[in-house]
């Protein structure tokens, strides 16, 4: 009897083992996966990674897109849910008052005709020159290239208000002030606004292209204009989509030195929004008009939304082009 009960008990120990060395692999595999889901894995982030990437997002999304809502939300609220503390978000009707008289004061259509002169056409004309001084930087060798470097960069670094007064008196001898001509002719000798990022953006681009397709190229009897035209500039077009946008918005809102340079003969609209208040006064007098019709925080933030409505545009229509660019030339943000 005690033997066979031996017997039993040394045939348990080995099954309890396999069970045991089982449930052990079992577990194993199981928080396993649980870790992989939570932490990830080679192939995949886990839950953990992903929720707080997310909520990163989120918070810097709100961040940015805050401003943007309240000013949009607010330029629709009529006087009264403007007086009417209860309404915060949503109106209580969809008032575009406030938009015609912004409309109005703004002078829009010849404004935004005016702002878009001013922003496209240099912005045009800088991006080629700087294409071309990038390439040019990029791929000869000549005396003083190192110093060309340094100028160069010397034009991003010294503040624009330092060298404001001399321009302006060189231009006036030259008769430029006052005309469109004050902005082109900086941007035609690749000194535009901010040039030298384009410049730079351009330069590391043809760096980058293989020299080897030029070779070949003039090995098949390409003139230096077909090679750059037919080769480099179709391998930069991700630059020369980032700079136009870059340098557009930049001389959108540039309004010290267009200001200085026009000599206000040209009104843009943040030119004519950064004087609303005496625009708006004048249009609608305070002791003529109603107080329904004086100047409130909704009339100011539509002014302000009919200001930035073409860039938003602007970026909702090249959005695609615009981040494949930014990847592709490597540009953190500006």
């Amino acid at each position: 009897m005690g033997e066979h009960i031996l017997q039993n008990v040394d045939s348990l120990f080995p099954r309890l083992r396999n069970w045991g060395t089982r449930a052990t692999g079992n577990l194993n595999r199981h928080w396993d996966r649980v870790r992989g889901f939570l932490l990830g894995t080679r192939s995949r982030y886990g839950l953990l990674f992903s929720t707080v990437v997310y909520a990163v997002l989120v918070a810097i999304g709100f961040v940015y897109l805050y401003p943007l809502l309240f000013m949009l939300v607010t330029s629709f609220k009529s006087p009264s849910d403007l007086l009417n503390p209860m309404v915060r978000w949503i109106p209580t009707e969809l008032y575009l008052g406030n938009y015609i008289k912004a409309f109005r004061v703004l002078n829009y259509p010849s404004t935004l005709l005016n702002s878009v002169l001013v922003s496209v056409v240099p912005s045009v004309i800088q991006t080629i020159v700087c294409s071309v001084i990038g390439y040019g930087l990029a791929r000869y060798r000549f005396p003083g290239k190192s110093l060309l470097f340094i100028l160069i960069l010397l034009t991003f670094i010294i503040p624009p208000q330092n060298t404001v007064i001399p321009q302006m008196l060189a231009y006036r001898r030259l008769g430029l002030l006052g005309n469109i001509f004050s902005l082109i002719l900086p941007a035609l000798g690749g000194q535009g606004f901010r040039s030298a990022i384009f410049i730079l953006i351009f330069y590391q681009t043809f760096l980058s292209l293989p020299p080897v397709l030029e070779e070949a190229a003039r090995i098949d009897g390409a003139s230096e204009a077909r090679v750059f035209f037919s080769i480099a500039v179709p391998s930069a077009v991700p630059a020369y989509i980032v700079s136009l946008i870059f340098s557009i918005v930049w001389y959108w809102n540039e309004t010290y030195l267009t200001f200085v340079f026009l000599e206000g003969g040209i009104q843009t609209l943040p030119m004519q929004l950064s004087k609303f208040v005496q625009a708006y006064e004048n249009l609608y007098p305070p002791g003529i008009v109603s107080i329904f019709d004086r100047i409130n925080e909704a009339v100011k933030l539509s002014g302000t939304f009919l200001n930035i409505l073409p860039l938003l545009v602007m970026y909702f229509l090249l959005q695609r082009w615009f981040v494949e660019s930014v990847e592709r030339t490597g540009i953190a943000g500006e």
